[in-house]
C-alpha cells in the first residue's frame, strides 16, 4: 500500500482527498501547515505528497525545497503559467490547480507513483526486508510476520539510528494496518522480537524506557 501525505489547511478539501484516496487504496496522512508536514515527515516518510501552497506558518514555496526525494504534487489555486513553472523548476513532480477534478488527480498520483523508484532493500547487521517481495530474513532465514509485525520493523529500519516513539509508530501502523493500538503495541512488538530472535539467534531492537523504541546498535548474542 501506497503512503500519501496530505498538506492542505483547507479542511473540506483534505477531508475530500482523505476519503477519494482511502476508497482509491491509499494509506493518508494529513498536515494542515507546512511546519506540522515536516513534523510529518520525521515520523514516516510518505511515498507521495499532495501540497497546498498558501498554508499558515511556512508556505508550500518554502516546503517544497526540503521534500527532495519525494514525488511531490502541488494542488494549489493559484493558476498562473509562472507559478507553475517556477514550482515545477524548484522540485515539484506535477501541479494541479484547484478546483481539481478527483479522477484526473488520482491518475496523476498513479503515474508518479509508478515512475516513482522502487523502493530498495532494507537492511540491518544480517536482517533484511525486501519491500517488493514483502519478505524478510535474518541470518539468511525467513521470518514471517504478520502485517503489523511487518509494518513495525519498516518504520524501524527506516529510521536505524533513531529511536521512534511509541506515538509515531501507532501513528504509522495505523496507515497499514488497524489492528495496533497503545494496548496492544507492546503484544505486537514482542511477539516481532520473539521471531527475529529465533531466526537470528540474535536481538535486533531494542526498548528505550518510557519513549519508544530502536535498532540495537550493538548487536548482541540471545543471553
Amino acid at each position: 500500500m501506497a503512503h500519501i501525505l496530505v498538506v492542505d489547511d483547507d479542511i473540506y478539501i483534505g477531508n475530500l482527498l482523505e476519503e477519494a484516496l482511502t476508497q482509491a487504496g491509499y494509506g493518508v496522512a494529513r498536515a494542515y501547515s507546512g511546519t506540522e508536514a515536516l513534523l510529518a515527515l520525521e515520523r514516516s516518510r510518505p511515498d507521495l505528497i499532495l501540497l497546498d501552497l498558501t498554508l499558515p506558518g511556512l508556505s508550500g514555496e518554502e516546503v517544497l525545497p526540503r521534500l527532495s526525494g519525494i514525488p511531490v504534487i502541488v494542488v494549489s489555486a493559484r493558476a498562473d503559467a509562472e507559478s507553475k513553472a517556477l514550482l515545477l523548476l524548484g522540485g515539484a513532480a506535477d501541479y494541479v490547480s484547484k478546483p481539481f477534478h478527483l479522477r484526473e488527480l488520482l491518475a496523476r498520483i498513479s503515474v508518479r507513483l509508478r515512475d516513482a523508484p522502487r523502493q530498495s532493500e532494507l537492511a540491518f547487521a544480517d536482517l533484511t526486508l525486501n519491500p517488493a517481495a514483502h519478505a524478510v530474513s535474518a541470518a539468511g532465514r525467513e521470518v514471517r510476520l504478520t502485517p503489523t509485525e511487518y509494518a513495525i520493523l519498516k518504520l524501524l529500519l527506516q529510521n536505524p539510528a533513531q529511536v521512534v516513539t511509541k506515538s509515531a509508530l501507532l501513528d504509522r501502523i495505523a496507515m497499514d494496518t488497524p489492528d495496533c493500538t497503545e494496548s496492544s503495541l507492546k503484544t505486537h512488538m514482542s511477539n516481532l522480537r520473539k521471531k527475529l530472535r529465533a531466526a537470528g539467534g540474535r536481538e535486533y531492537i531494542e526498548s528505550v524506557w518510557g519513549i519508544g523504541f530502536k535498532m540495537l546498535g550493538e548487536i548482541s548474542t540471545k543471553s
